[in-house]
């Protein structure tokens, strides 16, 4: 448990970095998005055959990753007009 969550806060940085643009997000939306990124990553890893949900493997990593960035993009998009309505 304590690995899955080291490894979403690394997933999760590593897709702030990607991302460009400033992300008002502290360590702990990094932390739940790449803790959802990295689940996203690993139920198509386990689709795909390469292994299971909670495995470690280079598939599961690319695609929590690619999933991190596309959250932080939702999140920063939801935020966006919720701060345009008020």
């Amino acid at each position: 448990m304590i690995g899955f969550l080291v490894f979403g806060l690394v997933v999760g940085a590593l897709a702030r970095l990607i991302k460009p643009g400033h992300q008002a997000l502290g360590i702990v939306g990094t932390l739940v998005l790449g803790v959802v990124g990295s689940l996203i990553g690993g139920i198509v890893a386990s689709a795909l055959g390469t292994g299971d949900i909670f495995e470690l493997n280079i598939l599961g990593a690319v695609v929590a990753i690619i999933a991190a960035v596309l959250l932080i993009g939702v999140v920063e998009g939801v935020m966006g007009k919720q701060k345009a309505v008020r």
